[in-house]
């Protein structure tokens, strides 16, 4: 049996789309099983990607010559879209010696997962972090003088580690940099980590870096280590020239006149912000809410005609919306349980309209386990309610934004709601609706509407503030834009994940502007370190 943990550190950036986000992902690999009794195994690990159903090879990482947990240096470069479902295998191959292609290798294991999953800290979690865009990380670069000469016929051929030193003493692999051959002055190339990478953002916490004269057989020489800090390299932000003298504590034991193996030199050190996926990282939980309008003016769902229809075989737009969002929020979520709610009908036993009815009845606990626990509760809903009206959204946004306010002023609120509110209509309570989404844009809130059926919404882009600044009808204007409406019929014959693309793509945003705007940093990450098994 063997394990794979991965580390995925994100370069945030958004570039040409709203939310094109480019993620670096680390692989390592623990107890591997040495098929061959002789020696251990020449790891490899082969990244594919899915599309339209099929597996695609994305890239691969380097073979480490014998070694049953090898920590990989290469680094997987994948676009990464919070609004789609990005699925991923990770594919673990020994490699014959003497070769480096997979026709003659063994095929050890597979994992799989989505992107999604690898960006949040649930069961098998992974120390993720991000290295760009929008927020907290460092860019170092080191090089080397006077290193000691480990090799006869030629000079040491050094590279650089940096490990972490963890709460129960255990270390991190937080970088290890190229190997520059044959010098004993090496400068190595500048490279980019976040603090909770580095030192769990905490800038006191040890570091260790340790010096090695690489050798293909894998069997590489110490040259030497130090300790550090993140505090003592930002000193190097104020001019400080930084410099660490490389110990090999062996030879400062034995040899008398021993001073150093070497230094080393902190050439640069750049700090920069947090963003979406390191609040995500940091343990940020998304609260997926759902809202269905069942106004009579959607049909009696007996009647094939009508939106609520349930066919048995083809799903109706609200289903289709619905499925489509949730599946990409649900991966953010680590507890999988989404509150549904229902606006516009005479609900038993004394069938009164209700704005914010649960649509499984049960009002003090109105999850639903999975978007399918959604689904099967709207089903089974539809034949206990009458539909009526009017089109009321307010107060199920106030319901919403009751929760967050709550969680605004916890301690530690780390909890970001989205509404999902599917519509067949435009609303008749306008003038409560700005003013709730007025108040809601102070709160780590968003609101994404999706119009249902061919009904004109052109009044609903008044909520949207994409044209213009949306204010309350006192005049407050909203603190930040935190509404995304989208009319289903523009997307009837694309994919779900177009939909989802759409009403999706300004979430990161939304979840950044919020937090930074109150100063809340991501919460520290020890490290979501866990493992999944390979299946030989």
């Amino acid at each position: 049996m063997s394990n794979i943990y991965e580390s995925a550190e994100a370069t945030l950036g958004f570039i040409s789309s709203p939310c094109l986000t480019k993620v670096e992902l680390r692989v390592a690999c623990r107890g591997i099983s040495d098929r061959d009794a002789l020696s251990k195994p020449d790891p490899c690990v082969v990244l594919k990607m899915q599309s339209h159903g099929q597996w695609f090879e994305v890239d691969r990482t380097e073979v480490i010559r014998s070694s049953s947990s090898p920590v990989f240096s290469k680094v997987f470069l994948v676009d990464y879209y919070f609004e789609e479902v990005q699925r991923l295998r990770y594919e673990l191959h020994d490699i014959s010696s003497g070769n480096n292609g997979l026709r003659d290798a063994d095929f050890l294991g597979a994992m799989e997962c989505t992107l999604g999953q690898v960006s949040a800290p649930f069961d098998w979690a992974v120390t993720a972090e991000e290295l760009s865009g929008n927020d907290d990380y460092v860019e170092l670069s080191f090089s080397a003088r006077k290193l000691d000469d480990k090799d006869f016929f030629s000079k040491s051929d050094p590279f650089l580690e940096i490990f972490r030193i963890n709460d129960d003493g255990t270390e991190s692999l937080v970088h290890r940099t190229e190997t520059v051959m044959n010098n004993l002055s090496p400068v190595w190339k500048s490279f980019k980590v976040s603090l909770n990478t580095l030192c769990s953002s905490d800038h006191d916490r040890e570091l260790k870096c340790t010096v090695w004269d690489w050798d293909s057989n894998g069997k590489h020489d110490f040259i030497g280590e130090f300790q550090t800090t993140f505090k003592e390299m930002r000193a190097e932000q104020e001019g400080k020239q930084i410099q660490w003298e490389c110990i090999n504590p062996k030879y400062q034991m034995k040899k008398k006149n021993y001073r150093n193996s070497g230094v080393v030199i902190l050439n640069h050190c750049k700090v920069t912000m947090y963003s979406f996926l390191e609040y995500i990282m940091g343990g940020c939980q998304i609260q997926f809410t759902v809202a269905i309008d069942f106004t009579a003016s959607n049909g009696d769902p007996r009647n094939s005609c009508s939106l609520h229809y349930i066919h048995p075989y083809q799903p109706n737009e609200y289903l289709k919306a619905l499925v489509a969002v949730g599946e990409i929020c649900q991966d953010y979520d680590s507890d999988k349980m989404f509150p549904a709610f229902g606006f516009g009908a005479l609900i038993p036993p004394d069938f009164k309209v209700s704005h914010d009815f649960a649509v499984n009845f049960d009002e003090d606990n109105p999850e639903c386990a999975g978007i399918q626990g959604v689904v099967e509760a709207y089903q089974n809903c539809l034949p206990k309610i009458q539909l009526y009206g009017p089109t009321n959204i307010a107060p199920i946004i106030q319901k919403v934004a009751s929760s967050a306010s709550e969680e605004m002023h916890t301690k530690e609120a780390m909890e970001y709601f989205i509404l999902l509110i599917l519509t067949d209509g435009v609303i008749t309570d306008m003038a409560d609706t700005r003013e709730a989404i007025v108040h809601a844009s102070h709160l780590p809130m968003s609101v994404i509407i999706v119009g249902v059926g061919n009904a004109d919404f052109t009044d609903m882009q008044i909520l949207d503030g994409d044209d213009g600044i949306l204010r309350s009808p006192k005049g407050e204007p909203v603190l930040r834009d935190i509404v995304q409406f989208v009319p289903f019929k523009d997307f009837k014959h694309a994919s779900p994940a177009a939909l989802a693309k759409s009403v999706l793509a300004e979430v990161p945003n939304q979840v950044v502007d919020y937090y930074n705007a109150k100063g809340i940093k991501p919460k520290c990450m020890s490290d979501y370190e866990s493992t999944r098994a390979f299946s030989p």
